[in-house]
């Protein structure tokens, strides 16, 4: 659509169009434009006489009489100026029949801006005015409300990290919940299993040393650390094989076969 497509003139229309006492009312009270002549069709004088036809009721909208009786007493009293239907102006002490009296959107947001500060209906106000209180400026609420927007798009954004860190803690607990299963699985040696090895582990490294009778000691290996520096040089990156463990492990072995 072309933007004069689209824009209604919604601020200039309200501005400009010429409101009765029971159709001002009405929409006041927050009846929908496309119903207001219905219920102003429907609704009565509070009175046959004096002030009282300007002032309307309406079983279906209880705040139609106190809004109206405001209007009108404004009306009245000169505060809101007014004329006729066609929007012309009275001369002053010219009088007008209660029931022919219209007065402009922007006279009518005028008086409402002086005595009912707090009241802002939609047909007179927009939605930036409406949601300003009247201690902060329409270009205050404009740099609040930009702030707010740039704190919500930050939250979006965290929490649309947040939910792809959780999906990632997720994954890794899952591996690590499935390699746990897998060791499980495998199991530790047993006891016996273990001595079993132990038992090994010495026997070899008394062949090595020549401590067993018409066995002569290994000629590569002058001491059992030079055994241990070669294991740790030949099979890097075995586990159990480095030169820590080994050197933990083998005297370990030994005093488990002299305690047999």
């Amino acid at each position: 659509m072309k933007p004069w497509e689209s824009d209604n003139c919604a601020a200039m229309r309200a501005h400009y169009a010429v409101y009765s006492i029971p159709q001002a009312a009405a929409l006041w009270c927050g009846v929908p434009e496309d119903q207001v002549e219905e219920i102003v069709r429907e609704a009565v004088q509070l009175s046959p006489t004096g002030l009282g036809r300007s002032i309307w009721r309406h079983p279906a909208v209880p705040c139609l009489e106190p809004r109206s009786r405001a209007i009108a007493e404004a009306v009245e009293s000169g505060e809101l100026p007014h004329g006729r239907e066609d929007g012309s102006t009275v001369a002053s002490g010219d009088h007008v029949a209660y029931e022919r009296r219209h007065f402009f959107g922007r006279d009518l947001r005028a008086w409402m801006e002086k005595a009912f500060p707090n009241e802002k209906p939609a047909f007179l106000f927009d939605d930036i005015e409406r949601s300003t209180h009247t201690a902060i400026s329409t270009d205050a609420y404009r740099a609040l409300k930009a702030e707010h927007d740039k704190l919500a798009s930050r939250l979006d954004t965290a929490k649309t990290e947040y939910k792809k860190l959780r999906e990632q803690k997720e994954s890794i607990e899952a591996e690590r919940d499935s390699l746990k299963a897998m060791v499980d699985k495998l199991g530790a040696p047993s006891e016996r299993a273990e001595s079993t090895y132990q038992n090994i582990i010495a026997a070899l490294l008394d062949c090595i040393a020549g401590n067993l009778p018409g066995v002569e000691k290994h000629s590569s290996f002058p001491s059992e650390a030079k055994l241990i520096d070669a294991i740790d040089e030949h099979f890097r990156g075995y586990g159990g094989l480095s030169k820590s463990n080994l050197s933990r492990k083998f005297p370990e072995a030994k005093r488990a076969l002299q305690t047999r």
